[in-house]
């Protein structure tokens, strides 16, 4: 395969970034889009230019690191992570445009990569539980019923890539915070923080600049683990009632 690319190039956070033109040959419809990066970069670092910097770490869909907005798409055409995306979705002979993540909560560190901490600092306002140090308790010291154990277990998928950030168009990150939020406010293991827990996070989630939530749908649309919108209608039913409360 033939291809051209269209790269979003930036030195850094406060330099001016534009789309780079690339033609890269003898693409294999059997790469993963990452890897067809590697080639380019090959290409550039045998032709003295600086490679295009992009973040990756596990390249097998489970880290969320592979963040790229392509043609448009967050991840790209397919329901899955960059890392997960073959060539086998493009033509011989397309024009294909790849982007960083679009939010002002995601700052460009350089070229494709942003700055992501932001996801970090929700995480550390409340994704976590009271655990008492000791023993662990076993297994099944604390029931938890199948339907709670099920709903925990899909939120938990979320990976925290921030496709549904890029895809949201007004850069809102409530579909991350609900699954964060709900994953645990159904265990019974996370109810002495439940309150607190949507509250603080909701609240860090605002401080980070993120956009607010109009509903669009398009988070659940791009998220490559099917995290469904619902969640953040949980998450908002756990938020009101968390601030009636706190209020008494």
């Amino acid at each position: 395969m033939k291809l051209t690319l269209r790269v979003w190039r930036q030195r850094n956070a406060e330099a001016p970034g534009a789309m780079a033109t690339y033609e890269v040959d003898g693409i294999s419809p059997d790469m993963s889009f990452l890897e067809m990066l590697d080639t380019l970069n090959e290409e550039l670092l045998l032709g003295g230019d600086e490679p295009v910097a992009f973040d990756h770490d596990c390249r097998e869909g489970i880290c969320g690191a592979c963040s790229l907005v392509i043609n448009g798409d967050a991840h790209g055409p397919e329901r899955t992570t960059t890392c997960q995306l073959h060539m086998r979705s493009f033509e011989d002979g397309d024009t294909i445009d790849v982007e960083p993540w679009r939010a002002a909560a995601f700052p460009v560190v350089k070229d494709l990569v942003v700055d992501r901490s932001s996801f970090d600092r929700i995480i550390q306002a409340g994704g976590y539980i009271s655990a008492p140090t000791g023993t662990a308790p076993d297994a099944h010291a604390t029931p938890v019923p199948k339907p709670d154990a099920d709903t925990a277990f899909e939120h938990a998928e979320c990976i925290g890539c921030g496709a549904c950030v890029a895809a949201c168009p007004n850069g809102s990150a409530m579909l991350f915070t609900s699954a964060k939020v709900n994953h645990l406010n159904v265990l019974p293991q996370g109810a002495p923080e439940r309150e607190t827990r949507v509250l603080d996070m909701v609240a860090t989630m605002d401080d980070e600049g993120f956009g607010g939530c109009t509903l669009t749908g398009e988070c659940a649309t791009a998220c490559p683990k099917g995290i469904p919108l619902p969640s953040i209608t949980a998450m908002n039913k756990e938020w009101l009632r968390a601030g009636r409360r706190v209020r008494r």
